[in-house]
């Protein structure tokens, strides 16, 4: 060997550096990740908050959901430093494949020219749905290498009905029309046929009804195909906080006097429902007409070109509310779950209950601090419900810990912490694995 050779001889340290390299480069192409040095994808680092290790032969899913904000305009995020499209879109695809999760529900995607490769080059296959006439939709996006999609449905509130006795209206008891839907998708496990999840994500109108539709279509959409013993998660932009009434619906806690007093408040009939009703207000955006976006733009809900609802409108009763969402199995947060079960210390700011007075013993208690962070707005609207397939429970394994207020302030997007104006979530989940018979 000669001299000139050994000049270049790289010695077995250099060799274990240039491979853990490689393999890095390797693993953040598998991703489909921006490289960390280009400023345009730069986000704030989410820390992974272990909760507990499964015991073997456990069924785990990691689950992510974000609303990733559509181009919206200055004058509801005044202090926004990339409204533009083009500023966020390279932070919205990092936040996207960062969390390296199983499955990725998304709210208010538009753009999907951009997104669809990026979840491509990342591994992804995904199933996007839109309302009528709406400009942006949901996307459940699932890793090729694990799942084999084996249904869908599309679920349009506007026209479910939560009666059968009436006319149209009556039947459907609706106070808004809203072109919001249900994205539905079963996902069968290549490893297991008979193991699989039923996903869902969604933009709710923050009433009642359309959360109460969902989860009844979802387990009536588990059963068609066969799939009781599936777990369900639904995912999404619920568009109400942890102390609403729908949340205390879903989670079958009692109904606290405010929240008995708001659903009252919220008993009217819009102008797009009532063409009759008169007009209080100036003509209502895109944004306003969807009604997913009434909560956001309005945090204080000052309900604008309405009228008291009346009995032959069919709004539903709070004896009826609950009929709506009663089933044999509570759907459970995971986030409420998991922080609840990992004793964080409340000094850390980052549960609901450390900035809010709420009773621990209440569910909701623990979910993240904050999910929408903005100049005019600061609440929880985002969340991963669970439910469980009988004689099974989920494990929270894991969480995306939630950042405290400290890092969002003065409020997002803004460039170099989050392209969106709401926060991602994260959880992974374990159930016990399906013993073939």
């Amino acid at each position: 060997m000669s001299a000139s050779h050994n000049r270049y001889e790289l010695t077995p340290e250099q060799l274990a550096l240039a491979e853990e390299r490689r393999q890095q480069r390797l693993q953040q192409k598998q991703k489909g990740e921006a490289p960390q040095t280009d400023p345009r994808s730069k986000i704030l680092t989410r820390e992974w908050l272990k909760l507990a290790d499964p015991p073997e032969g456990t069924v785990r899913v990691k689950v992510m959901t974000w609303n990733t904000h559509r181009t919206a305009g200055r004058e509801l995020f005044p202090s926004s430093d990339c409204l533009k499209a083009s500023q966020r879109e390279h932070m919205l695809y990092r936040e996207v494949v960062s969390h390296a999760a199983d499955i990725c529900c998304l709210q208010e995607v538009d753009r999907t020219e951009k997104l669809f490769p990026v979840l491509k080059k990342a591994g992804y296959s995904h199933i996007y749905k839109a309302g009528n006439r709406k400009n942006h939709g949901s996307v459940i996006a699932y890793r090729k290498d694990l799942f084999k999609e084996v249904g869908d449905r599309r679920v349009l509130y506007d026209e479910e009905d939560v009666r059968t006795e009436g006319n149209e209206r009556a039947r459907r008891g609706s106070s808004f029309f809203t072109k919001n839907i249900g994205n539905l998708v079963a996902l069968e496990r290549l490893e297991n046929q008979k193991e699989g999840f039923i996903i869902a994500t969604t933009h709710l109108f923050w009433h009642p009804r359309q959360a109460g539709i969902l989860f009844r279509e979802v387990t009536k959409f588990r059963d068609e195909i066969g799939a009781s013993h599936w777990p369900c998660i639904v995912a999404g932009d619920f568009n109400f906080a942890p102390d609403d009434a729908s949340y205390a619906l879903i989670s079958g806690d009692s109904l606290l006097p405010e929240q008995l007093a708001l659903l009252e408040f919220s008993r009217v009939v819009h102008r797009n429902i009532d063409p009759d009703v008169p007009v209080t207000a100036a003509k209502a955006t895109e944004e306003e007409d969807e009604g997913a976006d009434v909560a956001e733009s309005d945090p204080g809900i000052v309900i604008t070109n309405a009228r008291r609802a009346r009995p032959e409108d069919g709004l539903l009763s709070n004896e009826e509310l609950q009929a709506l969402f009663q089933r044999s199995t509570r759907p459970v947060s995971a986030y409420d779950e998991g922080q609840r079960s990992g004793s964080l210390d409340i000094k850390e700011g980052v549960t609901f209950q450390s900035r809010q007075t709420i009773d621990a013993s209440r569910r909701g208690a623990f979910e993240p601090v904050w999910t929408s962070y903005t100049h005019y707005w600061k609440t929880i609207l985002d969340y991963i419900f669970v439910l469980n397939p009988p004689n099974s429970q989920a494990q929270v394994i894991g969480l995306a810990k939630p950042f405290p207020t400290g890092k969002l302030a003065p409020g997002i997007p803004r460039m170099g912490v989050c392209g969106s104006d709401h926060i991602s979530l994260c959880a992974e989940l374990a159930w016990p694995s399906r013993i073939e018979e």
